[in-house]
């Protein structure tokens, strides 16, 4: 299983929420490219970034910072928020990523989020879905769709999604473990998905659970930047996990 530290950005800071609210933003540090670097440093070979004034103002905002932290590092970079068409697409590509996540485009625009991963592929495109109480939520969280995580993942997994990162929102940045018994279920009915868990990791043995479910990979942010991850445990799982 992949492990993947996250970056989130607003006002150029790397920023962490909770439950997804834009008022509850906590600051971690104001050069989010050095925290990537100490990413990388530390063994990490991906990077979940995420542009939440992109997400908010639906159109990516934070391009320079994305180009910046890629040129710095040699880091697989996931960029996510704000991508709502195929020029937008483009240019976070042009700007060094290494892939995208598309959310909330997913389910207000599948035409244009059909084509997109017709353009790039499945290995670069990955499907975001953020879920409360097992439905989408779009918009950096703020609305929440009528559509169901598993008939929204049976729809876009039969028009050639392999990795889908889902986060439950009630989970996200409260760092009380992640949520084991959606992900059963969506593994569970989709074998064969590249499963991306993300939101709510505390501890090391949350991530192994994770994996032991049979995840893809893991995103973590708040457990990591409050030091509730050593380094060794760390070191552990990283090399027993060498990521590529």
């Amino acid at each position: 299983m992949i492990l993947i530290p996250a970056i989130d950005l607003m006002n150029n800071q790397c920023v962490r929420l909770s439950q997804g609210d834009f008022d509850t933003q906590t600051v971690y540090s104001s050069d989010p490219v050095r925290t990537a670097l100490q990413f990388e440093n530390k063994g990490f070979t991906h990077l979940h970034m995420v542009d939440l004034d992109g997400a908010k103002q639906r159109t990516p905002l934070h391009l320079e910072m994305l180009r910046a932290v890629s040129v710095a590092t040699g880091l697989f970079i996931d960029f996510s928020g704000g991508i709502r068409n195929a020029e937008q697409a483009r240019q976070v590509f042009e700007k060094g990523a290494s892939a995208i996540t598309v959310g909330s485009m997913a389910v207000n625009d599948p035409e244009t989020t059909e084509s997109i991963l017709k353009e790039h592929g499945p290995e670069k495109v990955i499907l975001g879905a953020d879920v409360k109480n097992e439905f989408i939520a779009t918009a950096g969280w703020l609305e929440q769709s009528d559509k169901d995580i598993f008939s929204f993942l049976d729809f876009w997994l039969g028009k050639g999604f392999r990795k889908v990162m889902i986060t439950d929102v009630s989970k996200d940045g409260m760092m009380q473990g992640p949520s084991k018994e959606l992900y059963l279920k969506v593994l569970e009915r989709f074998p064969d998905i590249r499963l991306i868990a993300s939101g709510g990791i505390a501890t090391m043995d949350d991530i192994y659970q994770l994996e032991a479910l049979g995840c893809y990979g893991a995103i973590t942010g708040k457990a990591l930047y409050e030091g509730k991850l050593s380094q060794d445990d760390l070191d552990v799982f990283l090399k027993k996990n060498k990521n590529d």
